[in-house]
């Protein structure tokens, strides 16, 4: 091992459960990898995330930021795989989001998505490192290129694989030190929705239409919704009929800007 490596693992070691591990990953990792933002957060099912690294260089607005961390968080692909348990490792966000998520209100929002809103819509990847640390609780490092840099490459994926258990190790024992209430027992696995969808779409909704909506909020197309629930399509067009009465809405974007309104009329 190089005396360079030696100094830098050493750093990693000596941050872990400070406030300074993130800054410290990302400098491990930039001498091999390339990206513009990173972040950390904290997921635990029914819970609010927890931001453990800001690598965004200020080019998130507050605003932003807080509503995503009120309730924007639920959109988010990396959020629904921590929470269904997903298998560990290194993912982009395009093989975890559902069919319809690029064009749904979240993907393309700056109010409460910070990719979008720090890159004007253009940051063309991410990839995150997924670290299960309890049933339904995961803590995922996110990586962001911005479209100029193009895609991440299959030789820096896998260079990022290869050095993923070094940073599975710290962060999970990072969470022991800072947030061992994550290991605390997890909400009702017959749970299907988070509470904050219940007071987001203004309780008005039966639980099996709060699903629904919160299946289309997270970007899935009729079909996908049927397949998830084992429906025809046709029932899933009547539930969304049903749910649009209730709202007083009549379309998906109406449903997107309810939740968007509400999160940043909050934050």
């Amino acid at each position: 091992m190089k005396v360079e490596d030696v100094k830098t693992l050493a750093a990693l070691i000596g941050a872990v459960g400070s406030d300074h591990l993130g800054r410290a990953l990302d400098a491990a990792l930039k001498p091999t990898l390339d990206f513009d933002m990173s972040c950390i957060y904290l997921f635990r099912f029914n819970h609010n995330a927890v931001l453990i690294h800001d690598g965004y260089h200020g080019s998130v607005p507050q605003s932003t930021l807080a509503a995503y961390l009120r309730g924007g968080y639920l959109l988010d692909p990396f959020y629904v795989a921590c929470t269904h348990d997903h298998p560990a490792g290194v993912w982009r966000m395009s093989e975890l989001a559902p069919d319809s998520f690029f064009s749904s209100g979240f993907a393309i929002s700056r109010d409460i998505h910070p990719c979008v809103s720090s890159h004007h819509g253009a940051l063309i990847e991410e990839v995150g490192l997924i670290i299960p640390v309890a049933p339904r609780v995961a803590v995922v490092y996110s990586l962001m290129r911005g479209a100029p840099g193009g895609t991440f490459q299959p030789h820096e994926m896998d260079a990022l694989k290869t050095l993923a258990p070094i940073v599975n190790s710290l962060l999970e024992l990072h969470c022991r030190l800072r947030h061992s209430d994550c290991y605390a027992a997890p909400d009702s696995p017959d749970m299907q929705s988070e509470d904050a969808f219940v007071e987001i779409l203004q309780g008005q909704l039966t639980e099996t239409q709060r699903y629904i909506a919160k299946l289309i909020l997270q970007g899935h197309s009729n079909g996908s919704i049927a397949r998830v629930l084992g429906i025809s399509e046709g029932t899933v067009k009547v539930h969304k009929h049903n749910i649009y009465q209730r709202l007083e809405i009549s379309t998906n974007t109406e449903l997107y800007r309810l939740f968007i309104n509400y999160l940043t009329r909050a934050a």
